[in-house]
């Protein structure tokens, strides 16, 4: 389970300081599918980062599975069980798709161990286990590639930052299926930040945030109808941009 208690975080220049995440708090339970939504600008990347250690809290904590992970960096917070997808993968020129996958999963995989992790995402393994991972490779198929990843370490907590980023409509689709079929065979906890109605849709819970602050927070049935409040509900990026009221 993860916990963010209190957590404040902001950014300071020679003449201001801007407040970014302002007394959030939510959690995430075990075997659970979040989605944390809102506007742009408001601070769900942020908090992306803070749950990774990429930044640190001006105040507030952060836990896992109850121990204290507030002032941890990022490879410590790795080995204790938490994966971090960014909104555009890296690329890795002279890295083929097997030795990322090896990489990922801290073991050397059989090509054949490999090729399961990459059938899950829907890529043919045959056709990707020895490509380069470069600029040859699409946007959508590094995103799969980099969730063959995420399966590969099998960590207790998934965090993915806008995974839908980049990608055409068929590969956003192929996602949408990924997602749920990690849910079902996983044990693990995912988190995604999002602003895509398909993704909101399968969630177990969605928070809220906007100005920094969590403004609304429950299960997928409680907080679908009150971010569907709008004239073209086509998608919640839509909508979001809009703005929302507060769920209650």
């Amino acid at each position: 389970m993860l916990e963010l208690k209190n957590v404040c975080f902001g950014v300071e220049n020679q003449d201001s300081a801007k407040e970014i995440i302002k007394d959030v708090s939510f959690i995430v339970p075990d075997e659970k599918f979040v989605v944390i939504t809102g506007p742009n600008g408001g601070g769900k990347s942020t908090l992306a980062r803070l749950i990774m250690g990429i930044e640190k809290p001006r105040s507030g904590r952060i836990l896992l599975d109850g121990r204290d992970i507030t002032e941890l960096g990022i490879t410590e917070r790795a080995k204790l069980g938490i994966s971090f997808a960014l909104q555009q993968p890296v690329r890795f020129k002279g890295i083929h798709v097997v030795d990322l996958l090896r990489l990922a999963s801290g073991k050397q995989l059989s090509v054949s161990d490999a090729c399961e992790y990459l059938s899950a995402v829907g890529l043919c393994a045959r056709d990707y286990i020895n490509r380069e991972v470069n600029a040859s490779l699409s946007g959508g198929e590094m995103k799969r590639i980099e969730i063959a990843t995420v399966i590969a370490r099998g960590t207790t907590l998934s965090v993915f930052d806008e995974p839908e980023a980049g990608i055409d409509l068929w590969s956003f689709q192929s996602l949408i299926q990924v997602f749920e079929n990690m849910q079902k065979r996983s044990h693990a906890s995912i988190l995604i930040i999002s602003h895509q109605e398909r993704i909101l849709e399968i969630a177990d819970s969605i928070i809220l945030i906007a100005d920094g602050r969590v403004s609304g927070q429950g299960s997928r049935d409680e907080m679908l109808p009150e971010l569907m409040k709008s004239t073209v509900p086509v998608t919640c990026n839509r909508i979001l941009e809009g703005g929302v009221s507060r769920a209650q």
